[in-house]
């Protein structure tokens, strides 16, 4: 029986946003039973938004969340590290609109996570298991989500480029998949397509420090982590965009070239369906987390 996690002592980190280039400081700090995940703009008096559902806002190039007019933009890569290491229940401070970018991928938000340590709370953690199919279709895009005994997912992208083209990827999230596989994946963005987003107020704060920059032919900047980085990045978004389920899924997700708009469309459908999932605690067929508690691994279990 897995129980609910939050980190065990506070961690911080400074950076700057992927579309605003604006410098950010983030906390992460420990929360009760029940509460999930919760920024909070610091520099607006602490106000708090839920990262659920109901708040979403933009989905066009970043995930970002909305609440009586507070902003806080660009949150699938650190929600993406809260699903893949366990963490249920955990406020997060920020001093400005958006998260800090830090090199592209979620590697950088796990490290701080081992740094925090979690620790096992006393209640037990709630799944959502899907019952039935539900399939979402936009052109050649679609995404779907099936009934299974564990979270796995499949992501196809197709791309005009010679590094990506038609590339897939899946993953069974089980016991170290996430950090190993998906966590260290960058974002990455085409050189002649700058200006434009530029020019549209996005990727302002963009360089080959935390982005792969790809050229007509080839890549900017290098060495790749994984040979299929990019498809494997849009898998971690993906994990990330459902965070806003609120639980854990036991599913099946299946996604080709959908992107964050089409993952939170799904997220809809999926809770405005009762029908369509169940509420359960049992772990029969659902691994645990892939951090390990502090007080556990003291305790020597």
């Amino acid at each position: 029986m897995a129980y609910e996690q939050t980190i065990d002592r506070e961690v911080a980190c400074s950076g700057v946003g992927l579309h605003s280039g604006a410098p950010v400081n983030l906390r992460l700090r420990a929360a009760p039973t029940r509460s999930g995940i919760v920024f909070k703009r610091v520099d607006l008096d602490g106000f708090a938004v839920e990262a659920v559902s109901g708040n979403v806002a933009k989905v066009s190039y970043a995930t970002s969340l909305m609440k009586k007019g507070v902003l806080i933009s660009t949150t699938e890569h650190l929600l993406s590290a809260f699903i893949g290491c366990g963490v249920d229940n955990v406020v997060v401070e920020l001093d400005n609109l958006e998260l800090p970018l830090l090199d592209g991928s979620a590697q950088p938000f796990v490290e701080m996570i081992r740094a925090a340590g979690l620790k096992r709370q006393r209640r037990k953690r709630t799944y959502l298991r899907i019952l039935r199919a539900i399939e979402l279709r936009e052109g050649d895009k679609f995404i779907g989500v099936y009934p299974a005994d564990h979270y796995s997912v499949s992501y196809r992208i197709n791309f005009p480029h010679p590094l990506i083209g038609e590339s897939e990827f899946e993953v069974d999230l089980s016991d170290g998949a996430y950090t190993r596989d998906i966590a260290p994946a960058r974002t990455f963005g085409f050189l002649d397509q700058e200006k434009a987003m530029r020019d549209m107020g996005l990727i302002r704060g963009a360089t080959t420090e935390n982005c792969l920059v790809l050229t007509r032919t080839g890549l900017v900047n290098g060495p790749l982590r994984f040979t299929d980085e990019f498809v494997r990045h849009k898998v971690l978004d993906l994990m990330g965009d459902l965070a806003l389920l609120g639980r854990r899924i036991i599913g099946r997700v299946v996604a080709d070239r959908a992107g964050h708009a089409m993952h939170t469309a799904l997220v809809s459908r999926i809770l405005k369906d009762r029908s369509l999932w169940e509420e359960t605690t049992s772990t029969d067929t659902q691994p645990d987390a892939d951090i390990q508690p502090l007080t556990e691994l003291a305790a020597g279990r």
